[in-house]
């Protein structure tokens, strides 16, 4: 009998000590949880709102002979003064309007060029664009590094959120499945929301891993570290196929990185079109055209990092990726790399990335995508009324702690294996120490109402 009160006793001081970072994990990430949810729910629609923008530039009405991309391009430079090239959009069908991207100032743009009568239909700012604002609220809150930081923190904490949550749901002295795979509606109150906080929890946590896992490739100090990692190992590419958070470039930070084509010195276009230098632009489009290739497709010069014309597919469903490379001097295609023939890790993170984003397989994946974001969004409002209800007035209201609660070295080295896996946690770790030996423990009335 000992032996199973002692069991017994340990087992309540580890599930008190799960709840009490579940609801620490909580107070610190469910802002942010709510906020990366609706972004997330928005850009997984992004083909379709994409679509919408731009349905007044396509199928547009066609007279005459349609103009040349040389002729396309310095329209575009036209329209922008002191602008450079630096890619070429094709069109995903004839009578639609042709993208031009541009570097002006270091400000990049995109204008609309109709394809017949060179008229600049729309010339707009990338980074002002209503889908890039939604994606860098969703990867740096519009706060650059910091905010990418700060995103990758509540990640982080997300998961402990997620790892703890499903120890807490686990049924233990449940009678069936009421209240354990399906919220018990006839219930009032606290014990209502509490059934639908675990049952919707358990329900998506596998997604809601997923969504978080596949996202870290992305972030500042985890991204920038499995980088280095890879290089170190020899398995890293010439040029990823995603850019960290916090790391600004041309195009979109989901797609590939086109920084290195805003040095175009000895390549930029002029009013009649591309540096004759330089193979002719309207070669390689009709070259990139042949190779139907996923849409969007972008076309960009040579530069001092790209002795090459390129051509690479940019569709957000990353297995249909493609990159095509055409000589600078005759314009003749000399390789081609398609999604098959990256690295493993390349490809693991690609279909990571494309089902992220709700691109992977069809509309089911942003379906089931959208279904976790809502499902987040209710976690964060249940948990914060359960919250609510049972907080005192003058506290944050922690899970109090067992008396002599001890914590196991097993638990120990999940703590210490997680810190090392997850960097930003870890720091975080280091910092809540600090801040508990050195201020807390002198503060008495923080550390009452924190309930340390």
């Amino acid at each position: 009998m000992e032996a199973v009160s002692a069991s017994d006793k340990k087992s309540k001081q580890l599930y008190r000590t799960l709840w009490r970072w579940h609801f620490y994990a909580g107070v610190f990430a469910i802002p942010f949880v709510i906020i990366l949810a609706i972004t997330g729910s928005l850009y997984l629609f992004k083909p379709q709102l994409d679509a919408i923008h731009d349905a007044p530039y396509r199928n547009l009405a066609l007279n005459g002979d349609r103009s040349t991309p040389e002729q396309q391009v310095a329209a575009a430079i036209a329209a922008v003064p002191n602008s450079k090239f630096v890619a070429y959009e094709l069109p995903r069908e004839q009578s639609d309007a042709v993208n031009i991207l541009l570097n002006q100032h270091g400000e990049k743009i995109r204008a609309y060029v109709h394809p017949n009568n060179l008229q600049v239909l729309l010339v707009e700012q990338e980074e002002k664009r209503f889908l890039r604002i939604v994606h860098d609220i969703h990867g740096e809150l519009l706060l650059g590094k910091t905010g990418s930081i700060l995103v990758e923190l509540a990640a982080c904490w997300a998961i402990v959120l997620v790892l703890t949550g499903i120890y807490l749901w686990w049924p233990r002295n449940a009678k069936g499945i009421a209240g354990v795979l399906y919220p018990r509606l006839s219930f009032k109150g606290r014990l209502f929301w509490r059934d639908l906080h675990s049952v919707i929890g358990i329900w998506i946590s596998f997604f809601v891993l997923f969504l978080l896992l596949s996202g870290l490739p992305w972030t500042l100090v985890w991204g920038s570290a499995f980088k280095e990692v890879r290089e170190l190992t020899g398995t890293s590419a010439v040029q990823q196929d995603w850019v960290n958070a916090g790391r600004k470039n041309t195009a979109d930070q989901h797609s590939h990185d086109h920084s290195a084509h805003e040095d175009h010195a000895e390549h930029q276009a002029d009013m009649n079109g591309v540096n004759t230098k330089a193979a002719s632009l309207n070669k390689i489009v009709a070259g990139a055209q042949n190779l139907q290739l996923a849409y969007p497709v972008l076309i960009s010069p040579p530069s001092a990092k790209s002795p090459d014309w390129s051509a690479k597919s940019n569709a957000q469903n990353r297995p249909l990726r493609a990159d095509a490379y055409f000589s600078a001097t005759s314009g003749e295609l000399t390789r081609q790399q398609h999604f098959s023939q990256r690295h493993m890790i390349d490809r693991a993170v690609g279909i990571g990335v494309a089902a992220h984003e709700g691109q992977l397989f069809g509309w089911l994946n942003q379906l089931l995508g959208l279904l976790t974001a809502m499902g987040l969004i209710a976690l964060s409002i249940s948990g914060f009324i359960m919250w609510r209800k049972r907080a005192p007035q003058s506290a944050l209201g922690a899970p109090p702690a067992m008396p002599e609660a001890k914590i196991g070295m097993g638990f120990v080295i999940i703590i210490f294996a997680a810190a090392i896996l997850l960097p930003v946690l870890g720091a975080s770790l280091i910092v809540i120490f600090l801040l508990e030996k050195i201020l807390f423990s002198r503060w008495t009335k923080a550390r009452i109402w924190l309930g340390l």
